[in-house]
C-alpha cells in the first residue's frame, strides 16, 4: 500500500478508535450509575429505586450496543491499515460479552453481578483500545515525518 493511502487509512482507524473509546467510557459511566441504584435496590429501595435502576440499565444496554458497533467499525478500519507489527489485542472478547450481558436477567443480585462484570470488561478493554489508538497515532506521525524527510 502506498504511504499516502496508509496515512489516510490510519487516520480513519484513529478516528474510529476514538469514537469506540468514547462509547465505551459512556457505557462504563452508565453502568456505574446503574450499579449504584442497584445497591439501593438490594437494600430495599422500593418501586421508585427499582424503576430508576431499570431505566439506567436500559440506557446502559443502548450504550453497550453503541460501543459494540463502534468497536466493530474500529476493527474494520484496523484491517485497512498496514501496520509495522500486529497490535496483538483482540476486541472480540468484549463484543461477545456485550452480546450476552442482558440476556436472562432474573434477580437483583444477578443484575448487580452482571453490572460489575460489564464494568470490569470495559475497564480491561478501554486501556487496550487506548493503547491501540496511541500506537496508530505514533505510526501515523512517523509516516508523516518520513514523507517530510523525502521532500
Amino acid at each position: 500500500m502506498r504511504e499516502k493511502e496508509n496515512v489516510v487509512e490510519m487516520n480513519e482507524a484513529i478516528i474510529a478508535g476514538k469514537k469506540a473509546l468514547n462509547s465505551m467510557k459512556a457505557a462504563k459511566e452508565t453502568l456505574s450509575s446503574a450499579g449504584n441504584w442497584g445497591v439501593w435496590d438490594m437494600l430495599g429501595g422500593g418501586l421508585f429505586v427499582d424503576m430508576i435502576k431499570h431505566s439506567k440499565l436500559d440506557d446502559a444496554q443502548e450504550k453497550l450496543q453503541d460501543a459494540k458497533f463502534q468497536l466493530q467499525i474500529f476493527q474494520c478500519e484496523l484491517k485497512d491499515v498496514e501496520l509495522p507489527y500486529h497490535l496483538g489485542v483482540e476486541i472480540s472478547d468484549f463484543l461477545t460479552f456485550a452480546d450476552f450481558f442482558f440476556d436472562g436477567i432474573i434477580a437483583d443480585w444477578l443484575v448487580q453481578s452482571r453490572i460489575n462484570d460489564a464494568k470490569e470488561e470495559l475497564e480491561n478493554a478501554i486501556p487496550q483500545v487506548e493503547g491501540m489508538v496511541e500506537n496508530l497515532q505514533k505510526w501515523e506521525k512517523q509516516l508523516m515525518l518520513g514523507k517530510e524527510a523525502e521532500r
